[in-house]
Formats: C-alpha cells, structure tokens, sequence
C-alpha cells in the first residue's frame, strides 16, 4: 500500500491522536538543535565562556543516556500516554524556566529537567504513534520519520529567529509549543494497552552483552563524539548573528534528514552497511578536519556538509544495532543509546576545553580521530556486524531507524 494514499489507512487519513503525536514530536526533535544559533548570545548575556554554555549540551545528553535506563521501566508500568504527558510535562517546565535563568549553572540545570523530559518523551512517541495509527504502520513510521526531519531541521531556525531578540525567546517558544501538544494529547490520545512484559532497569545493560551489539554501541560512541563537536562547538567557530548561524544549522538539517531517510537506504542496497558506514566515517574525518583549518567560508560550507555525513551515519548505525542482537529491540536500542549519548555528553564540554589548553584548531583535530576510531572499530568487528547487514529486511529497517534515533 502507498503510504501516500489519501484513502483509508494513508498517510493523511490519520487520526487526530497520530496528528498530535507527531506534532508534539516535531517540537521535541527541534530541543535538540535549538540553542545552537544562540550559544553565543547566551555566553555573552550570562557572561559565561564557551565551554560553560556548551555544558547545555552535556547536561542534556548525560541525563538522556541515564534516562534509557528509565524509559522502558517507566512506560511498560504507566502506559504510553501517561509517559507522553510526564515527559511533555517535564519539558513545559523546564523550558520555560530555563528561559528565566540568571545564570549559566541555572540554565545547565534546568537544560538537564529538559533532557529527561525529552528522553520520556521522544523514546515513547514512535510505538505510540504506531499504536494509534490507522492501517498499518508504514504511514505512521513514515510521518514520524518526517517529524523527525522537519524537527532536526527546524530547531536551529526556530532558535534564530527567537533569539535574534533575547537569547530566552527560544526556551519560552519551545514552553508554549510543547504545553499546546501537552494539551493536544491529553484530548484526542486514548490510553493503550501496556506491554505484556514489564521492562527492568538492568534490561539494557544486560543487552550489551552481546558482542556485536557492544561493538555497535563503542563505534557509535566515537562517532557521536565527532557528530557532536560539530553540533555544539562549531557554532563558536563560525562566530555568526543568530541568523546566519540558524540558516547553516537549518541548511544542515536538511542534508541530514534527506540523507537519513532517502540517500543511506540506496547506498546500502549498491554497496552493503559496512563499506557505506566506514566510508561514510572517513568522509567525516576528513570533513570535519577541513572545516578545523580551513577559512570562514570553508566552515560555513563543511558544516553544512556534514550533516549528508551525519544523516547517513545515523541510519546504518541503527540498522546495525537493532539487526545484530537477539534482545527485544526496544531493550538493545535502550543500550545503545546509553552508551552513544555519554559521547554526546562528553564532546560539548570536552571541546571548548581543548581548544583552551591547545588552540582552535586540536578540537577538530580529535573530532577527526574519533570519526576513523568508529571506522576501525567497524572494521575488526566487521564479522559480528556482517550477518545482520546482509539479512536486515528493508521494512524493518526503516522502522528501527526511527526507533533506535528516538531512543
């Protein structure tokens, strides 16, 4: 069936529950990006260095690779929609006091209540939206993947144009978003069975021992590493009005997103995971060590880049974790994610130190290394990666890119 069709089950025959899930979805992808076009206008406003403001980022993704462990033990016990609305509740919360602080220490915690709200809701969302959809799942997954997109697109533009005025525009925006689809999803989403088997805290832990799924995980760690150096760094390189910067960071979005869900599918079915993955890395490293050394215009160009390199890397990593283990895939994405997010944790906060220590340049240079450490991790595991990479069915994989990124 066309996803597409406009008949029963299509995509645009859903109900009002999908819609509203989806919507809020879109919100909750653009937390990710959106301080990036202002992390300069929030240094200079709460006079706090670079490296102090990028602990936005550290606080967030450290509480979110805590809350894997939570996620699937709260959910499996309260429901789907309960969880929705606690982790929508969360981020109304903490967003809008995030947009009162008077200090960098008060904004990096009030960005941590925004993570674990995030983590609550975003893990949740896509069995949700699939749940409630109408006609099967291809239309739901489709629309979420859109959500996903359009959010990661989205949230830089959303920054700048808020926080072209005050750097605390775009946290009360993102406030006011989420409480109208706190709003939405208390009226039109009905509760949904809970699963039979409850979920244990250890459950994602455990998962990780098996070796393919670890050696996954360890890949996708250094990768996010470099992934994240150019989402949180960057912007202090490029040095641009909130405009500009939310232009390079929507124009990278866009390569992410059409690079995830159209470009990565086909490179897999010409030339296999592994080979699209490790290539994909060292095109990485190498763009990320140009954009270290090369002049304004060069960074604005191999930023943007990046993100085809990124969205590519996002895809196969998944299709990856989720092919290669025998645990439920709620529970191995759960792991994975644990242990990728401490990279995202680590890179905002890492960053600004080194170029402290050294100079502008080292901090791309380490990004660079980190790239080709996840390349030659996925070569010598190459054997616990390769079944899986040549028996992963398509449909289940489109699913499991979703459901592995929104963990």
């Amino acid at each position: 069936m066309d996803p597409f069709d406009a008949g029963a089950g299509g995509l645009l025959k859903q109900p009002k529950s999908v819609w509203a899930t989806a919507g809020a979805s879109v919100v909750a992808f653009m937390g990710i990006g959106l301080v990036d076009p202002i992390l300069p206008s929030i240094a200079q406003g709460l006079h706090a260095t670079a490296s102090q403001v990028s602990l936005l980022f550290t606080s967030y993704f450290l509480i979110t690779a805590v809350a894997m462990l939570v996620t699937g033990f709260v959910s499996s016990r309260i429901g789907g929609r309960r969880t929705l609305l606690l982790g929508l509740a969360f981020v109304v919360v903490f967003a809008g006091l995030a947009g009162t602080s008077g200090s960098v220490g008060e904004l990096v915690g009030f960005r941590a209540g925004w993570g674990l709200g995030n983590a609550l809701f975003v893990s949740t969302a896509l069995a949700v939206i699939v749940g409630a959809a109408a006609g099967g799942s291809a239309a739901a997954i489709l629309l979420y993947e859109s959500a996903l997109g359009l959010g990661m697109a989205c949230g830089p533009l959303l920054g700048a144009l808020l926080g072209d005025a005050s750097w605390r525009y775009p946290f009360f925006g993102t406030a006011f978003l989420m409480a109208v689809g706190f709003l939405c999803i208390a009226v039109f989403l009905k509760e949904q069975p809970k699963p039979a088997r409850k979920t244990s805290l250890l459950d994602p832990v455990k998962a990780l021992g098996h070796g393919g799924l670890a050696s996954a995980a360890v890949s996708a760690f250094f990768y996010n590493y470099t992934f994240f150096t150019v989402l949180a760094f960057t912007p202090f390189v490029l040095n641009m009005s909130p405009y500009r910067s939310g232009a390079v960071f929507f124009a990278w979005g866009v390569l992410l997103a059409v690079f995830s869900v159209i470009v990565a599918p086909r490179l897999q079915k010409r030339f296999g995971s592994l080979k699209v993955l490790g290539g994909s890395l060292v095109l990485l490293a190498a763009d990320v060590l140009v954009l270290g050394y090369g002049d304004h215009t060069t960074a604005v160009v191999c930023t943007i880049l990046s993100g085809a390199f990124i969205g590519v890397n996002n895809t196969v990593y998944t299709e990856l974790t989720l092919g290669v283990s025998d645990a439920p895939r709620p529970v191995a994405s759960a792991g994975y994610n644990f242990v990728r997010w401490f990279a995202a944790a680590a890179a905002p906060y890492f960053a600004p130190k080194i170029e402290e220590w050294t100079d502008l340049h080292i901090p791309f240079v380490v990004a660079a290394v980190t790239a080709l450490v996840g390349a030659l991790v996925v070569v010598v595991r190459r054997k616990a990666l390769t079944a899986e990479a040549e028996e992963l069915e398509p449909e289940h994989a489109t699913e499991d890119s979703v459901t592995v990124f929104a963990n």
